[in-house]
């Protein structure tokens, strides 16, 4: 029932942010990305220029399955660094370890990679690593600590099912599935991350409101 009650909440949420946040989610929305009932076809009036900026922040923000505050850290470290800030912000998003956790094929949702990072079943470099938010570094390995491998999650992601319904496997991430081991080999560019997502508008959005 948990379950059921979820993937609803993630299917509305789909359909408001016009984007597939989980692969079950996905099905729905391909065959109905309009809401429910008489109304749901209805043509919307046109937004504002706020909500345009505040829906794609929306939309980044769900994509990574992380709260507001979070979010504004990463803007902000983002803005510090060289470089376009739009790309530096999904950089540093991407470079996530429950974000990579889920690229390299190892989980099915953001929200089940994040879950396998804080039940500590994931290592970086041979250390138990428990934030989700760990910035992984170039050349640094993920992998699944050995007691884990044996658990029904990882013997289906070993197996290969997750990454038949996932994105393909970026270029910045060297896998091996069947290890449940992934490298990273090189920061991540903005070309090649899975997101549905119109940066600039997220940093506007967010220089507006400083």
């Amino acid at each position: 029932m948990a379950n059921n009650t979820r993937a609803r909440r993630q299917v509305r949420k789909s359909r408001a942010l016009g984007i597939a946040l989980t692969p079950k989610a996905e099905k729905y929305f391909e065959r109905r990305p309009y809401g429910p009932g008489e109304h749901g076809r209805a043509r919307r009036k046109a937004d504002s220029d706020y909500a345009v900026r505040l829906r794609e922040k929306q939309r980044l923000r769900a994509q990574y399955n992380i709260r507001e505050k979070q979010m504004h850290i990463a803007y902000v470290e983002a803005k510090r660094q060289e470089g376009q800030t739009g790309e530096n912000l999904v950089a540093l998003l991407e470079s996530r370890l429950d974000a990579l956790v889920l690229r390299s094929g190892f989980a099915r949702t953001m929200a089940q990679a994040r879950q396998m990072v804080v039940h500590r079943h994931i290592l970086v470099d041979g250390e138990r690593v428990d934030r989700p938010s760990y910035q992984v570094k170039e050349g640094q390995l993920i992998h699944v600590h050995a007691k884990s491998e044996k658990m029904v999650p990882f013997q289906v992601a070993a197996a290969g099912a997750h990454q038949a319904v996932l994105p393909d496997t970026p270029g910045y991430l060297d896998v091996q599935i069947e290890k449940l081991q992934a490298k990273l080999v090189r920061k991540p560019k903005r070309a090649e991350v899975p997101v549905t997502c119109e940066e600039q508008l997220v940093v506007e959005y967010y220089a507006r409101m400083a």
